[in-house]
């Protein structure tokens, strides 16, 4: 096709197209690239090029193209599911309802468009609209796990309302693997909101041994991890600390589930400051520093050849990532992805004025929650959580990385207590603030009244008012949690 009519832009998407499927992304690019330059504005070519972009994490050239997309009308609904896919990638929630919803529109019976719209409301707030769209996928396929577990976390259950029984059904009807995961943990969520701890826990143990079982999890993965970021940082550091640019990033780092997004909340709430989310940014800046060729994007190799990269060249490479994912005229912004306390050594050299926010939780609580919360299941940033010991075995670690940190870079990390935010609002707030060079703002107390999207499981609890509901929590499990709370102990980390 291409030979006959080299002039016609078809022939070049639909051979990329094939390239794309077969997971060929960098021959299909330049395949899209040609067939734009005949039809530049193109809404399908410009989705699709976004699309394997972002593949490549290519995020500028992503949101350039997908913008453009915007502003190209279009009725075909696989190209505005497609450029909704994209916005939320770059984590444009708002922006990526409209395409989700006129997709749905033009094929009302297509569940995953459906799906996308249904989680896409979720985010940004509009909790009814994601509940009717998650019942009426229920309702077209009853065994849905994926709409059955978003519809569970949406909001709490309660003793008059919940869907138990309508969960242990679907359970029963499905044997695949991922589903029967999705399904137990909306079970066991659903039977803690509504006060049966045993059930819950069963659910939960059921659904966490089977899938660390299939992922053939071992803990010495992280322990390696670990233990190279503590040796590659041993030795004194030499580098000269450059100035950082004044619209400095705030990092909010800690273990998942302790309050990081409660904290970015709070802090977006700053007229001055805006959230980017969870960025990959520094990891990815690591990484390309590094020049590792492995696929892992932190490993032992990686960690010991960025330490032979100049400092501010992580950091430029960062600012870079995170330029495409800012609102326009951010003045500052918080990077809330919890697991850069493994990179704090490389924020603190490279990013110099940035400011460091670890959230500390109890430790069995912030142990019970991650045991309780299905992550990412394919991220090998939370492979260590389908197992209790594991769980604290990685806390362990976390908490003797967090004292290296604040032993090279005294005074850069303000640890900050869930717990004592909850007890003293206020006074914690005013306390996070002066940490990141913020004038005092009420509206940082009104955190609950952000409109900006949350697309992490706590979007449900942040925009409820402080509560101190998650406190002790694991209680309701001591039996369960008697190993956790012994091993810890024995590392020296008090459970009181």
């Amino acid at each position: 096709m291409i030979l006959a009519q080299p002039e016609k832009s078809e022939g070049y998407f639909l051979i990329a197209m094939v390239a794309a499927e077969a997971g060929q992304v960098r021959k299909a690019l330049p395949l899209v690239e040609r067939a734009l330059a005949i039809e530049p504005r193109n809404p399908e070519y410009l989705a699709q090029y976004a699309r394997l972009l972002i593949l490549l994490r290519r995020d500028g050239g992503a949101a350039a193209a997908a913008r453009t997309a915007l502003d190209c009308p279009t009725d075909d609904a696989r190209t505005l599911d497609t450029l909704g896919c994209v916005l939320v990638r770059l984590g444009d929630h708002e922006s990526s309802v409209q395409p989700f919803k006129n997709a749905v529109l033009l094929e009302p019976g297509n569940l995953d468009y459906r799906y996308n719209l249904a989680a896409a409301c979720g985010f940004t707030g509009r909790v009814d609209t994601a509940r009717a769209e998650y019942e009426t996928i229920i309702a077209a396929e009853p065994g849905n796990a994926r709409a059955h577990y978003a519809l569970a976390i949406l909001s709490r259950q309660t003793p008059e309302t919940n869907h138990v029984d309508r969960l242990a059904a679907a359970l029963d009807g499905t044997s695949e693997p991922q589903d029967q995961l999705r399904l137990r943990y909306a079970l066991a969520k659903e039977l803690e909101d509504i006060g049966q701890p045993e059930r819950a826990f069963t659910a939960l143990s059921n659904a966490n041994t089977e899938h660390k079982r299939r992922i053939g999890y071992d803990f010495a993965q992280d322990d390696a991890i670990f233990d190279a970021i503590e040796a590659a940082f041993a030795s004194p550091l030499t580098d000269e600390m450059h100035a950082g640019p004044s619209e400095a990033p705030i990092f909010v780092v800690g273990m998942p589930r302790t309050g990081t997004t409660l904290v970015d909340r709070i802090l977006s709430s700053h007229p001055k400051v805006a959230t980017a989310g969870e960025l990959q940014a520094m990891p990815l800046a690591v990484k390309q520093a590094a020049g590792t060729r492995s696929r892992q994007v932190i490993d032992a190799e990686t960690i010991r050849a960025a330490m032979q990269a100049p400092a501010n060249r992580i950091g430029e490479l960062y600012l870079a990532r995170a330029a495409h994912h800012l609102p326009a005229r951010a003045h500052r912004f918080v990077d809330k992805l919890p697991a850069n306390f493994l990179y704090v050594g490389h924020i603190a050299r490279s990013l110099p004025q940035a400011s460091i926010v670890c959230l500390r939780r109890h430790p069995m609580d912030t142990i019970w929650s991650n045991f309780r919360n299905l992550f990412a299941s394919q991220s090998a940033y939370y492979a260590y959580s389908y197992d209790l010991l594991d769980t604290a075995r990685y806390y362990a670690r976390f908490d003797r990385l967090m004292r290296v940190w604040e032993r090279l870079f005294p005074g850069r990390v303000l640890q900050f207590s869930y717990e004592a935010l909850v007890d003293n609002q206020e006074e914690q707030t005013r306390r996070l603030l002066e940490h990141c060079g913020l004038e005092w703002d009420p509206a940082c107390l009104s955190f609950h009244k952000n409109r900006a999207a949350v697309a992490t499981p706590s979007a449900a609890q942040v925009r409820r008012g402080l509560n101190a509901e998650g406190i002790g929590r694991w209680k309701a499990h001591g039996e369960h949690m008697a190993a956790v709370r012994g091993f810890l102990e024995r590392q020296g980390i008090s459970t009181v």
